[in-house]
C-alpha cells in the first residue's frame, strides 16, 4: 500500500512537471490551478482561467484527486485550489496541510452536505433509512473514495447504526445511478452536496440529519501555497474577491453542463456575459 501511494505521488509530480514544460515567456504570469472533477469546482476553476487569461496570464489546470491536490498546493507544485469545504468536510486535510497553505477567502458561503434521495421517496430523515434498507438495496452510492464526504458518510453509517454499504464511484457514476433510479421511480440514496446542478435537474431532497454528523452550512474557500499572495498581490486580490452566489454559480454550472462546447469555452462565454461583475474582483 505504501509503495502504491509513493508511485501515485511520483506520477502526480510527473503530471505537474509535464504541465509546466515548454517555452515560458514570463514565469510571473503563469498560474497553476488544481481542481477536482466536481461540477462546481470545474465551473469556478474554468471561470478563473477565463478571467486570468483575459488579463494576459497563462493558466495550467491540473485535475487530480483531492488528497493529492492538498499535498500539491502545500508543496508548491500547484498554486491554488478553489474548493476547500470548511469547517467539516476537508478538516482532516487542513489539519495536515494547513500550516503550509494560506486561505484567500470564501467563494461560496452556503455549502451543504447530505444524503440525498428523490422527492418521491417517502422518508425524510437518515433515521428512517435502516427500516427501509431493502428498498434501497442496502447501499448508498458515493463518489471518489478520497473525497471528504465519503469519510463523513462512513461516520453517518456508524452513528446511525446503518447496515448499508457505501459504494465508491465518481461524481459522474453517482449521477448516472441517480438518473437511472429516478427515471424508473426506484428508491435510491446518494452522497450529495449543494451547490450542484442535480438539484435543478431532478426533484430531490436532503435527508434530515438529527445527529448533525454531516455538519451544518459550510463554506467553499480558496487556498494557495503559503507565501503565494505576497508574491502575486494582483492575483491575490482577484481571488480574495472571487464571490459566487446561488444564482451566479447555478447559471455557470448549467452553462458548462449543456455540453454544447468545451468546459473552458462555456466558462469563457459565461465570463463575457458577466464580465463587469468578474472584472470588479480585480479591484
Amino acid at each position: 500500500m505504501k509503495n502504491t501511494f509513493l508511485i501515485t505521488i511520483t506520477l502526480f509530480a510527473l503530471i505537474f512537471s509535464a504541465c509546466n514544460t515548454g517555452t515560458k515567456s514570463d514565469s510571473s504570469k503563469e498560474v497553476k490551478i488544481a481542481m477536482v472533477n466536481w461540477v462546481e469546482c470545474v465551473a469556478n476553476t474554468n471561470l478563473a482561467k477565463a478571467a486570468l487569461e483575459d488579463k494576459g496570464y497563462t493558466v495550467n489546470l491540473i485535475n487530480a484527486e483531492v488528497a493529492l491536490i492538498f499535498s500539491a498546493v502545500a508543496s508548491g507544485d500547484a498554486d491554488l485550489f478553489l474548493e476547500v469545504w470548511e469547517p467539516i468536510t476537508h478538516k482532516d486535510y487542513m489539519d495536515k496541510f494547513g500550516s503550509k497553505v494560506e486561505n484567500l477567502g470564501t467563494v461560496y458561503d452556503n455549502g451543504q452536505l447530505g444524503l440525498v434521495v428523490p422527492a418521491y421517496v417517502d422518508i425524510n430523515s437518515i433515521e428512517e433509512l435502516e427500516a427501509n434498507k431493502d428498498k434501497f438495496e442496502g447501499k448508498i452510492t458515493g463518489i471518489n473514495p478520497g473525497a471528504g464526504i465519503m469519510g463523513i458518510t462512513e461516520n453517518v453509517i456508524e452513528d446511525y447504526n446503518l447496515d448499508f454499504n457505501l459504494m465508491p464511484s465518481s461524481e459522474a457514476g453517482m449521477l448516472a445511478a441517480l438518473k437511472k433510479a429516478y427515471d424508473a421511480k426506484d428508491w435510491v440514496v446518494v452522497t450529495g452536496w449543494k451547490p450542484h446542478t442535480k438539484f435543478t435537474q431532478f426533484d430531490l431532497k436532503i435527508l434530515e440529519d438529527p445527529k448533525g454528523t454531516m455538519g451544518s452550512v459550510e463554506t467553499l474557500s480558496i487556498i494557495a501555497t503559503k507565501g503565494w499572495s505576497d508574491k502575486n498581490p494582483e492575483l491575490a486580490t482577484f481571488f480574495s474577491n472571487f464571490k459566487m452566489n446561488d444564482e451566479l454559480l447555478g447559471s455557470l454550472m448549467l452553462k458548462i453542463e449543456e455540453g454544447t462546447t468545451s468546459e473552458a469555452e462555456a466558462a469563457k462565454e459565461w465570463y463575457l456575459d458577466h464580465k463587469e461583475t468578474v472584472d470588479s474582483w480585480w479591484e
